[in-house]
């Protein structure tokens, strides 16, 4: 082929292309791809080639993908379970569900029979009662002992499933689950999806059924754990049939009593290098006792608990910014005024009223 072309050899450029071009169709006539589409590509990228190395158009080849970190340690992960503030039953049904799987894989692999088990889960409870912290953890407990792959959780709602048209819906939901593939799909105030509890036409009955084909389809893949208030969750397993045979778990989260919401306060102070002095100590066991005895269906639990520490550090720092030199111990203490907030407000109400009836009168 050369010898037709350029007889001599005489020009460098033109034998150099042909004999590339030769190559080529070797590898075009001895590959299994009967198109020669993988050498059409390029000059030889079989491994070890000083071409492949060089990537493709002479560019630096694409960097190679993170190894994937190694499985946490199941007894670590159980230690930090135990570490939670309450969720004393949560705690025991986590630990026989973890029990259970790993015998099971122990009978699998001496070839016994094992009974059919459903990991898909409903949390039910108050909000701030911790279900998305468990099902966090939960996830990363089922890929330590080989049950799922990634071990993340993603969270979504209504908004996160159903669009606004026919057929937009499952398309949104399956996006969604192929990004939980290999973790857990966490779907908070999952009711929401039949907004009225009678199963009736709506979107959100689509969202439903793509899921619940998912949980079937990818039964290897994908853990699915449903969650929202106790009497609207029990609604939405009886609007679709599918639902009940799905989810074979079903873990209620109680509210956290008085001194259980007095050491998530404690803990949010340690883990952010906060101190009640002995007043304000003494004052918050006081309102949290109080906030539990009163409790109505506004009621937030932790996350209660979080906002008021959060406004106490910024009460704090309205406060010290009046200091010039705050020290260390400033930086840190935390007082009663800053628990109950700064009394400006009640005062200048209370300056204002006689204002206003004086208008009035």
């Amino acid at each position: 082929m050369r010898r037709l072309s350029d007889p001599d050899l005489s020009v460098p450029t033109e034998t150099s292309f042909i004999q590339e071009m030769g190559k080529l169709l070797g590898a075009v006539l001895n590959s299994d791809d009967p198109l020669g589409f993988t050498a059409l590509r390029g000059p030889d990228k079989r491994a070890g080639s000083s071409a492949a190395s060089r990537g493709a158009a002479g560019q630096a080849p694409a960097p190679a993908a993170a190894p994937a970190e190694p499985p946490e340690d199941l007894d670590k992960l159980l230690e930090e379970l135990d570490s939670l503030v309450g969720l004393t039953q949560i705690k025991k049904d986590v630990r026989s569900l973890i029990n259970l799987i790993k015998v099971r894989k122990l009978r699998q692999a001496e070839e016994l029979k094992v009974p059919e088990l459903s990991l898909h889960m409903v949390f039910t409870g108050n909000p701030g009662t911790g279900k998305t912290t468990v099902a966090r953890l939960l996830a990363r407990l089922y890929r330590s002992i080989g049950v799922l792959s990634t071990g993340t959780l993603l969270e979504v709602d209504r908004a996160g499933l159903v669009a606004g048209y026919v057929g937009q819906t499952a398309l949104k939901t399956m996006e969604a689950v192929k990004k939980a593939r290999g973790g857990i799909l966490f779907v908070d105030e999952a009711y929401s999806l039949v907004p009225d509890g009678t199963g009736t036409n709506d979107f959100g009955q689509e969202a439903i059924s793509t899921i619940l084909k998912a949980m079937e389809d990818m039964r290897e893949e994908l853990v699915v754990i449903v969650a929202g208030y106790p009497e609207p969750m029990e609604r939405f397993i009886e609007s679709n049939p599918g639902l009940e045979s799905r989810f074979g778990k079903y873990f209620h989260f109680e509210d956290y009593n008085g001194a259980e919401l007095m050491d998530i306060f404690r803990l949010q102070c340690r883990k952010n290098q906060y101190v009640p002095d002995e007043e304000a100590e003494k004052f918050c066991v006081d309102m949290f006792n109080e906030m539990y005895e009163n409790r109505d269906e506004n009621f937030g639990n932790a996350r209660d608990v979080r906002n008021i520490f959060e406004r106490a550090v910024t009460n704090q720092a309205n406060r010290l910014a009046e200091i010039e030199k705050p020290t260390k111990e400033d930086l840190m203490k935390l007082i009663k005024d800053d628990i109950v907030g700064p009394p400006e407000d009640d005062e200048k109400a209370a300056e204002e009223k006689p204002e206003e009836e004086k208008k009035e009168a």
